[in-house]
């Protein structure tokens, strides 16, 4: 099975959980670039930090269970999931080690380790199935009009995600259309995986910042969208970035009020709909 079969196998229409906030802000500059969290700002997506992943994934042990089967894998689910976040863990200590500051773990390499298995076909076919069996997706009401409309208006349009090989799939599988086709620029695209550290590392804002700023496009006229305060909302600032909150999943939404560095950050707008955000471009 292609990797868009599976991705449309596993997504089922969901809706996002209604949050309390309303639109509100202004923006101080034009738009002329506009750059995207992924998971729980377009698509509807639970399962972002670790300790959520592995609360997760042992509610849906029956299902890991059959997948390590079909895999011809005999070890049991929770002996799995207990090397599997134990290695992720350490390999991030390592990399901390090492001076990088917010690492990230290639999930290939961390499954190999895990099950055994040098397949790296085979391990992106188990990975894959695994993660939308622990964090299903699917895309958030009016993502394909935001997308149309930044791109009839000649707005390019980016991506910082800490994110694996799949994420890129999601918008084959479930719009139909590459991110090219999407009218995003490839060289305004940043996974953690390919670079080995992800947000909300500053460096990681400073690197978007500098790729599109050789386009032309000063950081004061990108306006970056994301749902949490501490890996979208306080980098995209620092970097200089105009800034969305997107407040339209209870599920993702995430304020991070107990952390000092979001204590003094306030987004420029706050959106509820991602179509409200073609009102501000």
């Amino acid at each position: 099975m292609s990797y868009d079969s599976i991705i449309r196998k596993y997504s089922k229409p969901v809706e996002p959980v209604p949050t309390s906030f309303f639109r509100e802000g202004s923006l101080s500059h034009a738009v002329r670039a506009v750059l995207f969290d992924v998971y729980g700002t377009l698509f509807v997506s639970k399962a972002g930090d670790i300790g959520v992943a592995e609360t997760e994934a042992n509610l849906n042990l029956p299902e890991i269970e059959g997948l390590l089967r079909r895999h011809g894998i005999g070890m049991p689910a929770g002996e799995i999931l207990e090397r599997f976040f134990a290695r992720i863990v350490a390999r991030k200590a390592a990399l901390q080690k090492k001076g990088v500051d917010c690492p990230e773990v290639v999930i290939e390499d961390i499954w190999s380790d895990t099950l055994g298995i040098d397949d790296r076909e085979r391990l992106r076919l188990f990975a894959l199935e695994y993660e939308l069996i622990v964090n299903p997706v699917y895309p958030m009401p009016h993502l394909p009009e935001l997308l149309d409309t930044c791109r009839v208006r000649g707005l390019p349009m980016g991506i910082i995600s800490n994110a694996q090989f799949y994420t890129p799939y999601l918008f084959s599988a479930l719009l139909n259309r590459s991110l090219d086709e999407l009218g995003f620029v490839d060289d305004f695209i940043f996974f953690s995986y390919r670079l080995g550290y992800g947000k909300p590392s500053p460096r990681l804002f400073d690197r978007v910042r500098h790729a599109v700023g050789k386009a032309g496009i000063e950081s004061k006229n990108i306006l970056f969208v994301g749902n949490d305060m501490l890996k979208d909302i306080w980098p995209a600032s620092q970097a200089g970035f105009q800034t969305a909150l997107f407040a339209g999943d209870g599920r993702s939404l995430n304020l991070r009020e107990d952390d000092e560095r979001c204590e003094n950050v306030r987004p420029d707008v706050t959106v509820t709909d991602l179509l409200q955000i073609v009102e501000y471009l």
